[in-house]
């Protein structure tokens, strides 16, 4: 573990599910991250935001080296990328533009496909224990492929453990994960992806496509959702 520069984020390493160590850039439970007036904030969304805990620019040099490390380790096979609907699809549509840069200008190169999935496991700041799957029908194509799933963020592990039933049952070739955020919480069941952006504070962040009841989607950095926000948009 060492710290990034004078911020408070801290790289560190993680051994997967799978036993292979990840990397990730750790954000402590202290960090106050930074004032709403330094970025450009939508005018709808000031009031209802605390601080920028992740800015867009630092989210995208993260997505960069994510895509490298998927190449070094997937990059001999015919990968198929899942993303997980609807606060993955931002994280999704970078991460295969970083790997698609990574095919053309690199020294090999594979194909790449992908598919979409959506699940549901919230109402308003809550994880419920009902995780809903849509699009299921469609995962018999993923049998015998090398499966890279990707999603947003990884908070008690119970939907990518669902998922991950699941998709065992098409008898996939290889199963990857990689998540941009996972949420550290007491609530958590000890699943860690293959592949981690940024280990976060157990707060409810939005942006980035991370949402509030199908709000904020359209924010650019990922934030602290206040409770003003909260009840604001509570349905």
């Amino acid at each position: 573990m060492r710290r990034h520069g004078t911020s408070n984020i801290i790289i560190s390493k993680t051994r997967t599910n799978c036993g292979r160590m990840a990397s990730f850039l750790q954000i402590p439970d202290a960090e106050k991250g930074h004032d709403l007036n330094l970025f450009c904030v939508p005018k709808h969304y000031e009031d209802d935001l605390e601080r920028v805990i992740i800015p867009h620019g630092i989210i995208m040099d993260r997505t960069e080296r994510l895509a490298r490390d998927i190449m070094q380790d997937m990059g001999g096979h015919h990968i198929v990328a899942l993303c997980v609907l609807k606060g993955g699809y931002k994280f999704f549509a970078d991460l295969l533009d970083y790997i698609k840069a990574l095919n053309q200008n690199g020294d090999k190169s594979v194909p790449l496909t992908v598919d979409f999935i959506r699940l549901k496991s919230y109402c308003n700041d809550q994880s419920t224990n009902c995780v809903k799957v849509f699009g299921g029908d469609e995962l018999s194509t993923l049998t015998g492929k090398n499966v890279l799933i990707v999603e947003d963020i990884v908070e008690t592990g119970r939907t990518m453990q669902t998922l991950l039933s699941l998709l065992n049952g098409y008898n996939p070739k290889m199963v990857k994960v990689v998540s941009l955020l996972v949420k550290r919480t007491p609530k958590s069941l000890g699943y860690r992806p293959d592949y981690i952006g940024f280990e976060v504070p157990d707060k409810f962040l939005v942006g980035y496509a991370l949402d509030y009841n199908e709000y904020f989607r359209d924010l650019s950095h990922i934030c602290v959702l206040n409770e003003h926000g909260k009840e604001k948009y509570k349905v």
